[in-house]
Parts: structure tokens; C-alpha cells; sequence
């Protein structure tokens, strides 16, 4: 997306202190807009099926953990795991 809410000063220095690279899609590139979009959703299904176990998840050592701790575990998993346009 290339609003101009995403490419402010404020957003440009941001990134540049997180030490991460911001990467614009091709206006107009509707093929780029579905790739954006479904990882939009897989990302929401992921978040709904933590949701629907109430925002707590206990492992086998009893300790108990919020979507804060569990998020990188499961980002991990995601970037780990093999995608059909891979």
C-alpha cells in the first residue's frame, strides 16, 4: 500500500529505528493485493483460533501464556512452515 499514512516521516523513522525494511507493492498490481490479502487472512484465522480458547493457553508445565508470550513461537511457525508459493 502506498497511502501516504505508511510513507510519513513518522512511519520512515520508525522502521529505521526497528531496524526494519519497509517494501512497497506496484500501484495497481492486483495479483500483489491478493498475495497482501491472504496472509491478512491467515494471519485473522490464526488470532481466531486463539480467541476461541480464551486468550490463555497452558502447556504441559501448567504455565500459562497470553497471545504476547505465544506470538513469536507462533510466527516461528509460520515463517517455518512450507507455503504453495514456495
Amino acid at each position: 500500500d502506498r497511502d501516504p499514512k505508511f510513507t510519513s516521516e513518522f512511519w520512515t523513522n520508525l522502521y529505521d529505528m526497528l531496524g526494519t525494511k519497509l517494501a512497497f507493492s506496484t500501484s495497481y498490481h492486483p495479483q500483489t493485493d491478493g498475495l497482501a490479502e491472504r496472509m491478512i487472512q491467515t494471519w485473522q484465522d490464526i488470532f481466531r483460533r486463539f480467541c476461541a480458547y480464551g486468550m490463555e493457553y497452558k502447556d504441559h508445565e501448567a504455565y500459562t501464556h497470553d497471545l504476547a508470550t505465544l506470538l513469536p513461537a507462533v510466527q516461528l511457525a509460520y515463517n517455518r512452515t512450507q507455503h504453495s508459493t514456495t
